[in-house]
Parts: C-alpha cells; sequence; structure tokens
C-alpha cells in the first residue's frame, strides 16, 4: 500500500485529475454571479441610487431546486412573510470566490432552455470546507427569464 502525495501548499492529499472530472462532470452550466455596484448620483433626484452589478465571477456552475419551501410557524399577532418560494443550491469550482449574501446569480448557459436568464439572490455566504470537491451555495429565485417569480 501507499501512501497518497500530498499538495505541498496545503498539505491535503492531492487528488489529481478528480476534482477536473467532477467539474467537467457535474458544473455544466455558465453561471454569473454578480455582486452590488458602487452607488451613482442621479441628478434628477439628488439622490444616490444603486450602481450596476458588477461581474465577481463567471464560469462553469449548476443550480438546482433543494426542496419545497421551508416550514413557516407563524406566532400569534406577528407578522410573517410567506414562505412561497423555494430554496435552490448553486455549485460552483473551489477556485471561484466564495459568493456573498446578497449577491446576484444569473443562469446565463444551461441544457435546460427555461433555466437561462433566471436571476436567483444568495442567502447564505458559500459554504467551504476542507474536503469539498465543489462549493455549495443556497440561494432564492427572485426572477424567471420570463418575468418577475
Amino acid at each position: 500500500m501507499t501512501t497518497p502525495t500530498t499538495d505541498p501548499s496545503s498539505a491535503m492529499p492531492a487528488f489529481g485529475g478528480t476534482i477536473a472530472l467532477i467539474e467537467r462532470t457535474l458544473l455544466t452550466e455558465e453561471v454569473k454571479i454578480g455582486k452590488p455596484g458602487q452607488p451613482v448620483f442621479d441628478p434628477e433626484t439628488g439622490q444616490y441610487v444603486p450602481g450596476p452589478d458588477e461581474i465577481a465571477y463567471q464560469g462553469p456552475g449548476l443550480h438546482r431546486a433543494s426542496g419545497g419551501p421551508g416550514v413557516v410557524l407563524r406566532l400569534e399577532g406577528q407578522p410573517y412573510r410567506d414562505d412561497g418560494d423555494g430554496r435552490y443550491l448553486l455549485f460552483t469550482p473551489m477556485s471561484a470566490p466564495v459568493a456573498a449574501e446578497g449577491n446576484t446569480v444569473t443562469i446565463a448557459k444551461s441544457t435546460d432552455p427555461a433555466a437561462v436568464g433566471r436571476t436567483f439572490k444568495i442567502l447564505d455566504p458559500g459554504e467551504t470546507g476542507a474536503l469539498s470537491v465543489v462549493r455549495q451555495t443556497w440561494m432564492r429565485i427572485e426572477k424567471t427569464s420570463g418575468g418577475a417569480a
């Protein structure tokens, strides 16, 4: 039995082409992760308005539904937001930047024509871990390609 080689930069086992194979097989869509741009002054209103999103990442990825809506418990007399829209997971390579809460994700290319153009909001920062081969990030649909969700 031989001892696996390690990556000198991380002291983790070197996976060779395994990660590349998983990325090629799993990450079959093209995704864009946008982060909020710098505010822009609107001379008509005299206010600063959000600027256009800046692209933080564009490349291979994959999205999938993660199941139905979450459970919502209503406390008597307390307002709550209806939890009607489902949650999704975004998968990106470990080399991609970690998406931050509030970033947007747009599906640029997909084998599913209905997915192209859909936009999602990141709910939590991308998950990290020592044995991860792809990064997963929770998100919620913001708009479908045909209009608001």
